[in-house]
């Protein structure tokens, strides 16, 4: 089975996994007000949407900030999000600080082996190293659940809605994802996605930001897709930009519920990757060898 094929794979699972998926129990309101959660990459998205669905009570901060600066967990408990449970930076943290949880998908890494306390996350997967989606709703759900009490309601029909609303997307040019307080995280994932499965020039932004700044960056043809449902502020500024000659794509959820949303906008993500890279078998990470020999060696 190539990379593409088991990402393809692994989105499919994501349905099942969710109708079964059994929550953390939440946290008190002193111990979310103490918590602090740390991530790199898909799991530094995975940390901010802990932190907005805590309401800002808990902080989500890059691993690099906190070694730096270790005034930031002083008198905190520290929740460290990686699935290999085996990057450098998160291992360092979790020597230093005693009070630490690792949040992981493998016991036996040095992650788990160094905390004091692990959550140990569980997954069906392909079996295939590929780029991450249930891997990464496994540890948003069990993220969120330590922080709030998640609600989830019809899983299929929104799966199924983001999977038709993907499909009316090309992608052009430079690609910009826009978000908001609970998006924003998710078009981090986004773009990262897009780098990993197609190699995209792809950037994310919070929505009202874009104007000020990438915007200024972009050209007729290139593409821009909202994570807001249609409003009056969307709507002018999907016009806005249209009348520049870009490419914009805004999505409807059709749900008022912030965790459904953004589920949904997780799966349009997923599908838009998957989508582009129809062409291809294997990942854009898995062939371009040197540029993941450089990752590892910074990551591992």
């Amino acid at each position: 089975m190539k990379t593409i094929e088991a990402f393809e794979k692994e989105i499919e699972m994501q349905k099942n996994f969710l109708q079964r998926f059994v929550p953390q129990k939440t946290l008190s309101e002193r111990k979310v007000r103490k918590a602090v959660f740390c991530g790199a990459g898909d799991s530094f998205a995975v940390a901010q949407l802990a932190e907005v669905f805590s309401g800002f009570r808990a902080r989500a901060f890059d691993p690099l900030d906190l070694l730096k600066n270790k005034k930031l967990t002083k008198d905190r408990d520290l929740y460290l999000i990686s699935i290999s449970g085996n990057t450098i930076a998160n291992v360092k943290l979790g020597r230093a600080k005693k009070k630490s949880t690792a949040i992981t998908a493998n016991p036996q890494s040095k992650l788990a082996k160094t905390c004091k306390k692990s959550i140990i996350l569980k997954y069906p997967s392909s079996g295939i190293f590929t780029s991450g989606s249930i891997s990464f709703l496994s540890a948003v759900m069990t993220c969120i659940s330590l922080v709030s009490k998640p609600r989830m309601r019809d899983v299929p029909c929104l799966y199924e809605r983001a999977k038709n609303q993907a499909r009316t997307v090309s992608l052009r040019g430079k690609i910009f994802v826009l978000g908001n307080l609970h998006t924003y995280p998710v078009a981090m994932y986004a773009a990262a996605k897009l780098y990993e499965t197609v190699g995209a020039d792809a950037y994310y932004e919070r929505i009202e930001e874009f104007a000020h700044m990438e915007l200024f960056s972009a050209t007729k043809g290139d593409t821009v897709i909202i994570f807001e449902e249609k409003n009056n502020y969307t709507a002018l500024l999907e016009k806005n930009l249209k009348s520049c000659g870009l490419k914009v794509f805004l999505f409807d959820p059709l749900t008022k519920s912030i965790l459904d949303q953004v589920l949904f906008f997780i799966f349009l993500s997923q599908f838009i990757a998957l989508f582009g890279a129809k062409n291809k078998k294997d990942c854009f990470f898995v062939e371009a060898k040197k540029l993941r020999s450089a990752s590892s060696s910074m990551i591992y």
